[in-house]
């Protein structure tokens, strides 16, 4: 399904499966909800102000064990500048985690946990700008605090070919419940995407993704459906669709690439999920969500993470 509008990542709406922007296009990969707290310099700047649009997650958020720390800039960070940048956006944790900091592109870093979060551990990001230079002319002249707590460790595993969604809270199972996920046609990403937001209701249109925009063609819909959790920028989200009502095995019908739930399993799993609780698909003939697909860090390896970083791991212990 697809959205009209777009609530928190920017990007192509609900369930069209389309890839979207590169953080260095749009600059948009965080959450507009999200508002860094700032605290001005008394210093004169050198130059144009070097500023952070968003710190993801909120001052005061508790989230899930996947979710990494995204930084969004208002203008390009220089490749040479960003090992300088790194070392002034310093992450603090209550209990031992080493991670480290990832650019897409160049306005967008992450800093993720080698390994999930602790449940209940306590994080804080100082992003203390002050003087330093975005290798582009322009100079921080403000210091960013966001603290946020790591609630309980609730995850979803999606089959796609055995039609169910697992959730497991804090290494127990709880519940399994009936799927559809997309088509042969419009197929759902593979692995593990932390939750981004979800909304009670959203509405989604074939149109705003380019699937369809003629009245009875058999991809068209236009409707607002309840139960939403996104999961990705392009898209992909875990609801209820009126057009699926009683997903699971003994149903052919397949999404846009969301994944299906009954009215009722759909409400209960809005209920048990956060932003930043992983939801993991195996078995669908798609790729994996690039990392920056919304909050998909951990589809990286670690290996693969570092690489993307200008001054490497830490440890935020």
């Amino acid at each position: 399904m697809a959205l009209v509008m777009v609530a928190v990542l920017a990007g192509t709406s609900a369930c069209g499966g389309g890839t979207p922007k590169a953080s260095s296009d749009d600059g948009k990969g965080a959450s507009r909800k999200a508002t860094a707290s700032a605290k001005p310099s008394p210093s004169k700047p050198k130059g144009p102000p070097m500023l952070l649009e968003t710190i993801t997650p909120q001052t005061g958020a508790k989230v899930g064990v996947a979710m990494p720390i995204s930084v969004i800039f208002t203008n390009p960070v220089a490749e040479k500048a960003r090992a300088g940048v790194e070392k002034h956006m310093k992450v603090t944790a209550s209990q031992p985690t080493t991670g480290a900091w990832h650019w897409f592109g160049d306005r967008r870093a992450d800093w993720r946990p080698k390994e999930y979060w602790a449940s209940g551990t306590k994080v804080k990001v100082v992003a203390d700008m002050r003087g330093v230079t975005n290798g582009n002319g322009r100079y921080g002249v403000r210091s960013y605090t966001h603290d946020f707590t790591v609630g309980d460790d609730v995850r979803a595993d999606v089959s796609v070919t055995g039609h169910t969604l697992k959730v497991q809270k804090n290494g127990q199972p709880v519940r399994t419940l009936s799927i559809n996920a997309g088509s042969a046609e419009y197929p759902t990403w593979n692995g593990t995407m932390a939750v981004i937001d979800k909304q009670e209701k959203v509405h989604m249109t074939s149109c705003s993704v380019g699937i369809s925009c003629t009245k009875g063609d058999p991809n068209y819909y236009d409707l607002t459906l309840p139960w939403d959790v996104h999961l990705t920028q392009s898209g992909t989200y875990v609801h209820y669709s009126t057009g699926d009502p009683n997903p699971g095995s003994g149903s052919a019908r397949g999404s846009h690439g969301c994944v299906h739930l009954s009215i009722t399993d759909a409400k209960w799993f809005y209920g048990q999920v956060k932003q930043g609780d992983p939801v993991t698909v195996t078995g669908s003939p798609r790729a994996k969500a690039s990392p920056d697909n919304g909050y998909a860090a951990f589809n990286l390896s670690w290996e693969q993470w570092l690489a993307g970083s200008a001054s490497g791991a830490t440890s935020a212990g």
